[in-house]
């Protein structure tokens, strides 16, 4: 028989994916390739140092039977750990900030892991502070492991130990850039100090979000104000001891937009489901490899799955909410089931045999201001407060009428796919449209509506 002994044996080892269609799209001529970390059990690079983390612990005498490891994550370093916990016998408590999706957060119950929740606006040194929260639970538990992944010296040796040998053996030593994030510093620096080694030629480039300090840190020395950014796990507001910047030979920032619309790409063009982390890395591998002819060999980390972000920015509706969506991504359908504007629920709409008084009610009611009139669920006509007020200022006796005595035109329909282009063209010259669904009139569309995704 085949077989592992456990779950903790397929960490590593993960392959290289060549990319081809982006690559090709972006005119490059430099080989570009994906290193899979999000092959590993865990899904994520972070499944490295949780073993390492914890054989040390063990082997020093730290972490002993029947305790408990407690630590400060975004996620994926407490489900690498959870793994190996899971397998040992010990107990988890995780201290995360709200920024984290919720598919890691019941990910880490489903491995039976204890979460604790911080403000992610909270300021480093503050006791609500998800580093110093995790350090207080960690010294008012018994028997307890805090592994400190920001400082732990098994986090770089981790990566210098296994992912830089499999990159260098992958390659047969032809690497010329490798591109990794900087978060805790370890996967960079261990692996970058490895292959540094093997070749001082290689270069290390950092790929950083705007808005974390390490760019303007290794450049000038000086530590920034950090700014807030969507990207999870990666960057920091302060410098961290495993991030080794001599290492790093250029930071590259990427915005959130790029991150996220080039990890969408990397699923829809490659097949490589994966986090917003990875969409920055690659960013700035696409960056570094514009650059360089055909010998040129590009290494990138690919930190995490796709699946760990369900919620957030691989959700059209998550991706309109922060304006980041691409506009041929927007359509009539996407609008209407998650504008803000109207009153939620149903479509909102009368007769054309309702009285206009039971139609002003209904405005009130819900606060809208324009109504579609439907007949045998078709646009016959439609209703505009203004227009009926002004009327009925030149004839009150127009309250006992039927909605058919009043009305204006119907609003224009469009299907439910229709692309932004044709939404703004009909409401250029209508107040609102109306969204089909196999005949079926399902909603509305109103200027409104549209204003905050004119960007």
């Amino acid at each position: 028989m085949k077989f592992y002994g456990d779950i903790i044996g397929l960490v590593g080892k993960t392959p290289l994916v060549k990319v081809n269609n982006l690559t090709k799209q972006n005119k490059i001529k430099a080989q570009v390739f994906a290193k899979m970390e999000s092959l590993n059990p865990g899904y994520s690079v972070k499944d490295r140092i949780g073993v390492s983390m914890i054989d040390w612990a063990e082997k020093e005498g730290v972490l002993k039977k029947g305790g408990t490891i407690i630590e400060a994550t975004s996620g994926n370093t407490g489900i690498g750990l959870a793994l190996v916990a899971a397998v040992r016998g010990y107990r988890c408590v995780f201290v995360l900030t709200e920024k984290a999706s919720v598919e890691k957060v019941r990910y880490l119950k489903g491995l039976g892991a204890d979460i604790v929740i911080c403000p992610a606006a909270a300021k480093p040194g503050t006791p609500d502070h998800y580093v110093a929260t995790a350090k207080r639970i960690s010294e008012e538990t018994p028997n307890s492991f805090y592994p400190d992944q920001y400082n732990h010296p098994e986090n770089p040796a981790a990566h210098y130990r296994t992912t830089g040998p499999e990159i260098w053996e992958d390659t047969e030593g032809e690497i010329t850039h490798f591109v990794a994030s900087i978060g805790t510093g370890g996967t960079i620096s261990g692996t970058g100090r490895y292959l540094k080694e093997m070749n001082p030629n290689i270069k290390v480039i950092g790929a950083d979000p705007y808005g974390s300090i390490f760019k303007t840190y290794k450049e000038s020395g000086h530590v920034p104000e950090a700014t807030p950014y969507l990207v999870e796990g990666i960057g920091q507001n302060l410098p961290v001891g495993n991030a080794d910047l001599n290492t790093i030979d250029e930071i590259i920032n990427i915005t959130d937009r790029e991150s996220f619309d080039l990890a969408r790409q990397l699923g829809r063009r490659e097949g490589i489901f994966c986090g917003g982390s990875t969409g920055t890395i690659f960013a700035a591998a696409l960056k570094v490899a514009k650059d360089l002819d055909e010998s040129g060999v590009v290494v990138f980390i690919v930190c995490d799955t796709g699946e760990h972000y369900l919620s957030k920015f691989h959700s059209d509706e998550w991706m309109k909410e922060k304006l980041l969506l691409e506009p041929q991504r927007i359509t009539a359908g996407l609008i209407a089931e998650t504008k803000n504007s109207g009153a939620p629920g149903e479509l909102i709409f009368v007769t054309p045999d309702e009285l206009v008084s039971a139609a002003i009610a209904k405005m009130n009611e819900t606060g809208v201001t324009q109504l579609p009139v439907l007949e045998d669920n078709r646009s016959v006509g439609s209703l505009r407060e203004s227009h009926i007020l002004a009327k009925l200022i030149a004839n009150r006796d127009l309250l006992n009428s039927k909605v058919s005595d009043v009305m204006d035109d119907s609003f224009p329909v469009l299907e439910m796919d229709s692309n932004f282009t044709e939404i703004k063209s009909k409401l250029r010259k209508h107040p609102a449209v109306l969204i089909e669904d196999f005949k079926r009139i399902t909603g509305i569309i109103t200027r409104s509506d549209v204003l905050d995704l004119q960007k």
